[in-house]
């Protein structure tokens, strides 16, 4: 049936649904497909609100422990890692440190039962300032929780430490800290403050450039206890300048969800691994096309992914922090949830516009394993706002 979806002018128009999903698209496992190996790649997941928890706006994350688990099982079913406590899972945006340590905790113990692989967020939001020495104290309480469930740990970028560090010094001494003490390569994690208003000026300057040289002077100090580094800056050119900063045998993670193709897919000097929301809703079609990069078809690899770009910018727009709603939208319809609710109420965070715009390029895409579900879905949202067929 035609679904009537309203444009950014709201006006109504005519959409015709697919009838038929993408044949990547499969019903989970218990236990992960063959692992990728051309390329490292971890989806940061989203979490799962419990839409039927009697809370109030200020009042600890509930989450919905089932269907968010499960989740990750589908992510690790297509041999996708899974970056836990991200931005994606509304770190810093609902979800709360008690609430990421549980959920770290519990994905932790499902990676091991079912084999899959994981990488946990390490921030510092326990606190909201305070001295460096407060800062380093609470990046080593979520590091050693993470180290202690045996995932590897991404030290993310800090709030706290933005705030206080008096310039570039401070970061030295804060990360040189933290690096020595971990027990494994860990991943260091630049995000932007399109990501993140907080984090304007990280890394001691909002000067891209000396920017970039402070971080290149962290890695330089410890290259042994760095796996890598992601970054999400969303400007494709200056992550392959400092992919080619590297010291050797330390990977980059794009964290760009504008250019992710063509930095996958990398040039004659190098490509980029992978750590991306996007990869929350694009999964089995992100993991068919790394198989086929897997083969050594760049070509093939791009014909796939190329097309999920306009749906991934058209997520991520501006303000960025809110892609998290069209994320959510499109696990609901996909039916890996029950509901299209979200921790502190964020599913109000994108206009019916909006919304309606990313369900039309995800079905383009083949992306919803039920089409009809889908658009039984799409169409109750679009009733609820008004919408009448």
């Amino acid at each position: 049936m035609t679904l009537r979806l309203p444009d950014a002018h709201g006006t109504l128009r005519a959409y015709e649904p697919r009838a038929e999903p993408r044949a990547a698209l499969r019903t989970p496992t218990a236990a992960p497909a063959a692992p990728l190996t051309s390329r490292t790649v971890f989806s940061a997941a989203h979490v799962v609100a419990d839409p039927f928890a009697d809370g109030s706006p200020d009042a600890p994350a509930a989450v919905d422990w089932d269907a968010t688990l499960a989740f990750r099982r589908h992510l690790w079913s297509h041999g996708l890692g899974v970056a836990e406590a991200m931005d994606t899972a509304q770190r810093g945006m609902g979800l709360d440190w008690p609430g990421a340590a549980e959920l770290i905790r519990r994905s932790g113990a499902e990676a091991k039962a079912v084999g899959g692989r994981i990488a946990c967020g390490v921030g510092t939001d326990q606190i909201t300032g305070g001295p460096l020495a407060a800062v380093r104290s609470a990046y080593e309480e979520q590091l050693a929780l993470v180290e202690d469930v045996g995932a590897q740990a991404i030290l993310m970028a800090s709030r706290a430490l933005a705030a206080t560090a008096q310039g570039p010094d401070d970061y030295l001494e804060v990360y040189g800290h933290l690096l020595r003490q971990a027990a494994e390569p860990v991943i260091l994690h630049w995000l932007g403050p399109m990501f993140d208003p907080a984090l304007e000026g990280y890394w001691g300057s909002s000067d891209l450039d000396a920017a970039t040289a402070t971080f290149l002077d962290v890695i330089a100090a410890h290259p042994g206890k760095v796996d890598g580094v992601k970054i999400s800056l969303l400007d494709a050119d200056r992550e392959v300048d400092l992919r080619r900063r590297l010291p050797r045998g330390v990977r980059c993670y794009t964290g760009d969800d504008f250019h992710y193709p063509e930095l996958i897919a990398g040039d004659a000097q190098g490509f980029s691994h992978a750590l991306l929301g996007v990869f929350d809703p694009l999964g089995p079609l992100a993991a068919e096309a790394v198989r086929v990069l897997d083969t050594g078809d760049t070509a093939g690899f791009r014909a796939l992914l190329d097309p999920t770009v306009e749906l991934s910018r058209h997520l991520f727009q501006a303000p960025t922090r809110f892609y998290k709603t069209g994320v959510v939208l499109l696990a609901w319809l996909a039916g890996h949830q029950r509901h299209f609710t979200m921790v502190g109420g964020l599913q109000s965070a994108r206009s019916l516009p909006h919304l309606a715009r990313a369900y039309e390029l995800a079905d383009r895409l083949g992306l919803f394993p039920d089409p009809e579900l889908a658009e039984e879905r799409m169409r109750t949202l679009l009733s609820l706002h008004g919408v009448t067929s």
